[in-house]
C-alpha cells in the first residue's frame, strides 16, 4: 500500500482539471453526505410467510417402474357368487333386485360394471353392506327393461 502523501505534497482541487474537480468535488460531497439513505420496507402483516419460490415439474432421466401395473379387479373378482337364500329369492321376486357376495373391496361403480359385462343388464340402483361375517353384499336393483327371474334363471341361481 501507498502512504499518505505529506500536506506540501497533496493536490488541491484548485490544481486539477476542471472537469475532474467537478467530479471530485461532488464525490467528496457525496462522501460528506452520504449518498443512500436506507429505507425500511413497511410490514403489513404481524406473521412472516416465506416467499413462493419456483417449483420445478419433475423431468425424470428413466421411469421407475418397468412395466404398468395390471388391474387386480376385473369382473370376475368383483363378483364372488350370486346369494341363494330365501331372503335372496323373495327379492328376485318382489323387488327385481339380485343379491350378489361381492369382493371387499370392491366399490358401487365395478359391481355395476361386472354386472353389465357379464350379464349384459341394466342397473337401476346397487345397495351394498358388509355383513358382520366380514363379507361384502351387493343387492343389484335391475331397470324394468330387465326380469330379475329370467336373469336369476340365465345365471342358474333358480
Amino acid at each position: 500500500l501507498d502512504a499518505p502523501r505529506p500536506l506540501s505534497q497533496r493536490r488541491s482541487l484548485a490544481d486539477m482539471a476542471p472537469k475532474a474537480a467537478a467530479q471530485a468535488a461532488k464525490a467528496a460531497k457525496a462522501v460528506k453526505k452520504g449518498q443512500f439513505k436506507r429505507t425500511r420496507k413497511p410490514r403489513y402483516s404481524v406473521v412472516f410467510h416465506a416467499p413462493k419460490t419456483l417449483k420445478q415439474t419433475r423431468d425424470p432421466k428413466y421411469t421407475r417402474v418397468s412395466a404398468a401395473s395390471v388391474q387386480k379387479m376385473d369382473a370376475y373378482a368383483v363378483l364372488k357368487y350370486p346369494l341363494t337364500t330365501e331372503s335372496a329369492m323373495k327379492k328376485i321376486e318382489d323387488n327385481n333386485t339380485l343379491v350378489f357376495i361381492v369382493d371387499l373391496k370392491s366399490t358401487k361403480k365395478q359391481i355395476r360394471d361386472a354386472v353389465s359385462t357379464m350379464y349384459d343388464i341394466q342397473t337401476k340402483k346397487i345397495n351394498t353392506l358388509i355383513r358382520p361375517d366380514g363379507v361384502k353384499k351387493a343387492y343389484v336393483r335391475l331397470t324394468a327393461d330387465y326380469d330379475a327371474l329370467d336373469v336369476a334363471n340365465k345365471i342358474g341361481v333358480i
